[in-house]
């Protein structure tokens, strides 16, 4: 049943050294015992999903990173793990790749698009308090996104401007990305997009290049929203104490209104910094563990506005381009 669900989940929600048998004590439990999979090696073909659509050269690099796929699983040993397994488990590089390629049908166009696998923390991780949350995800999943994008910038990118993107966890990555990333690489950053995901007073009192976007055209900055059909169903986790929210259907930061398609209609809330979305039936993204997909469209956030965010890709793109 687990397995059939994390397959719907997947379909819909489109949502160092090598660590073998690994055993670390978990935050959440200190007497459970668990497995961390092999790490990543970045040089190798197989860790990456590309694309490379930019032969003119009128494009730039995007650097996307996946969202949650993975509920927990267990080794032949019975071990817990927590953590998605790229290296050792091909299908669960066939399931990011779904979201993967999804977004690459807008976001690479014109681009060159790269998106590592990685040992993303699983869906249940993401029920536990943030403490737990973050332990898992610093220690593990966060260090591949640091080793991957390391060699993005020395091995793929030569030096090209380049837009950071990423859903839901992909999303959390692109801002410690942010965090982590010098003045001399975040000079060629077009732009980010955090979509379901926060940027929160003590992120940016950490680093001064989270800059959030004010309208459609400007550059080094970070978009971000999250998306609920009514504020009561915002996710803390997800999105309590953001401070950077921008509607990707006008562009505006204020409670003007936005319709999609005559039906649907995204207004921002400035209170609480997230869009509220009216007339959209989020039937086809199904609840997972009670947390996500339940009064909030977090499974829609790459797909809902993804004509708006191309068309704007292009817009800022050229706008920085324009500024060199």
């Amino acid at each position: 049943m687990r397995s059939a669900l994390k397959l719907l989940a997947a379909s819909l929600l489109l949502c160092g050294a090598g660590c073998r048998n690994q055993i670390m004590e978990d935050a959440s439990d200190t007497v459970a015992q668990t497995y961390i999979p092999e790490t990543p090696d970045y040089s190798q073909p197989a860790m990456w999903y590309e694309e490379k659509n930019d032969a003119a050269n009128n494009g730039v690099d995007i650097f996307y990173i996946v969202a949650t796929w993975e509920f927990d699983w267990k080794t032949k040993d019975s071990l817990v793990c927590h953590f998605a397994d790229p290296v050792n488990t091909p299908q669960h590089c066939q399931d990011m790749g779904i979201e993967i390629k999804k977004v690459a049908e807008y976001m690479g166009k014109g681009n060159n698009y790269y998106a590592p696998y990685y040992r993303h923390i699983s869906l249940d991780s993401w029920t536990e308090n943030e403490d737990t949350i973050n332990n898992r995800y610093f220690s593990v999943a966060f260090k591949d996104i640091q080793q991957s994008f390391n060699y993005f910038l020395k091995e793929k990118n030569n030096g090209r401007p380049f837009i950071l993107a990423g859903f839901s966890q992909g999303a959390k990555s692109v801002v410690e990305l942010i965090k982590t990333m010098p003045d001399s690489v975040a000079n060629r950053m077009v732009a980010a997009y955090v979509m379901g995901y926060k940027v929160t007073n003590a992120d940016t009192m950490a680093c001064h290049n989270l800059k959030p976007a004010k309208g459609a055209d400007d550059t080094g900055v970070t978009i971000c929203y999250n998306s609920v059909s009514d504020v009561k169903y915002i996710k803390p986790v997800l999105s309590a104490s953001n401070i950077f929210c921008i509607n990707p259907v006008n562009w505006k930061c204020d409670a003007t209104a936005a319709t999609i398609a005559d039906s649907i209609t995204v207004t921002l809330s400035p209170e609480h910094q997230v869009l509220v979305v009216k007339g959209f039936d989020g039937s086809a993204y199904p609840p997972i563990l009670n947390m996500i997909n339940v009064g909030d469209y977090h499974g829609a956030e790459p797909y809902l506005y993804q004509d708006f965010i191309e068309k704007n890709i292009t817009t800022r793109i050229e706008a920085y381009k324009k500024q060199q």
